[in-house]
């Protein structure tokens, strides 16, 4: 009599389980760069574009008593590397060089002005202003003039940019950006334009309102740049 033995299928071992893993995942990483790199294949797989956001809801309204006098125009080349210890960039850490432009404007705000500020003479001649001094606004940056030049990325980053929320995120090389676009303006002059640049205004106005002699002053006050 014949006994038939059946083998059982061998299992794979988890080490073996691992490897394939990591395999799959780098063949599907690098089929997607090549992929990338032949356009004719891009524009046969294109995607679509579909805006399905909801309406902006006004969330509130503010009075705005400042003159913005004067807009200062800047861009910056940041390049922030962040590495890891003890391993070296081509497993782990990341390079970014991005071209940051935006603008800072500078403001003197007309509603710190009080009547104690204002000196009118009888006659209505002669008129003489004390205004606060010009201060920065925030830095914007102009998404249309910024870019990244390029981003060096190690495996490790490489691959948990696959399974991440947001692998293209720039949020570090932008406040960065701002940070040398704000520290600039300080240093530009733009406060000292936007005085010159309100005092003309104020002059203007009331020379049109008949007053022959004007005098603008500045006092102390948030003072943030050159």
């Amino acid at each position: 009599m014949t006994t038939s033995i059946k083998r059982l299928p061998r299992r794979m071992p988890g080490w073996a389980k691992l490897v394939t893993a990591v395999v799959l995942v780098l063949a599907v990483m690098f089929a997607g760069i090549r992929l990338s790199l032949l356009p004719g294949l891009k524009d046969f797989f294109g995607t679509e574009t579909h805006d399905r956001s909801g309406p902006a809801l006004l969330e509130s309204i503010q009075d705005i008593s400042r003159y913005d006098a004067a807009s200062g125009n800047f861009q910056v080349v940041v390049d922030l590397e962040k590495d890891a210890k003890y391993l070296p960039d081509a497993i782990r850490g990341t390079r970014t060089l991005y071209v940051g432009a935006g603008t800072v404007d500078a403001y003197v705000d007309l509603g710190q002005v009080g009547k104690q500020d204002v000196t009118v003479n009888e006659d209505r001649t002669s008129a003489t202003l004390r205004l606060p001094h010009a201060a920065l606004g925030e830095p914007a940056l102009d998404p249309e003039r910024s870019y990244a030049v390029s981003k060096q990325r190690g495996l490790l980053d490489r691959l948990g940019d696959l399974f991440s929320d947001n692998p293209n995120s720039e949020q570090a090389v932008q406040k960065l950006a701002s940070r040398h676009i704000g520290d600039a303006a300080k240093g530009s002059g733009l406060t000292k334009r936007a005085e010159s640049n309100t005092t003309d205004m104020l002059e203007g106005l009331l020379h049109s309102l008949g007053f022959k002699e004007v005098d603008v002053s500045y006092g102390p006050g948030p003072k943030n740049g050159a």
